[in-house]
């Protein structure tokens, strides 16, 4: 059986919203890493690097999250996976782009307006992401602009993974009126049954 390491409120929650989606019989493993357990030496025999999450699917062992979900789609996911070398590569461009254009910026925001201590808080920081984020933003919502998914008009593997970022705005309470095809796509995708229990984990 598929094991999975993680909790929900990490990068973890993409695989696991994946797994949800798809319907795959897995075990998870609630690995804390607010609490170190990400530290401890039976994981890190598992992940040297100490980072989370961390799957296991036969002898594959895994580590970044958007390659356990570009592989669990290709393997487990049908219909969430392209099936051809086009989409492919543009399910592998967006996934990129999320994390190379947006991840960064957002998380520093979060951190700095929602989950650091007060006195730790950086406003000048989240002012400054929250400008960096305005290009990407813009960008994701052109695209959105007369179609409702990312690739061929349907919820797919692209859609997910940048999805699972952009999650991110809720508890950072970063509005998105000012893209209005972005705020609606992603309305879409965290309402999706398989996010509501995925976020429970």
């Amino acid at each position: 059986m598929i094991k999975l390491y993680g909790i929900a409120s990490s990068r973890a929650l993409r695989p696991i919203w994946l797994l949800e989606e798809i319907g795959l019989e897995y075990e998870h493993i609630p690995i804390d890493f607010r609490k170190k357990e990400n530290l401890r030496p039976d994981y890190l025999e598992i992940n040297p690097n100490g980072k989370i999450p961390t799957l296991i699917d036969g002898d594959l062992v895994l580590y970044e999250s958007m390659a356990i979900n570009l592989y669990l789609a290709k393997k487990y996911g049908a219909d969430l996976y392209p099936d051809n070398p086009e989409d492919e590569a543009t399910a592998n461009m967006w996934s990129y782009w999320v994390m190379t254009e947006v991840e960064y910026c957002l998380l520093s925001v979060l951190l700095h307006s929602r989950v650091l201590a007060k006195e730790k808080r950086d406003p000048e920081r989240v002012g400054r992401n929250l400008k960096t984020l305005e290009r990407p933003f813009t960008v994701l919502d052109k695209a959105l602009t007369d179609r409702g998914y990312l690739i061929n008009d349907r919820f797919s593997i692209a859609d997910l993974n940048v999805a699972s970022v952009l999650s991110w705005c809720r508890p950072a309470r970063v509005k998105l009126d000012t893209w209005p095809h972005l705020h609606t796509w992603l309305e879409e995708c965290v309402n999706r049954p398989a996010f509501k229990r995925a976020i429970r984990k």
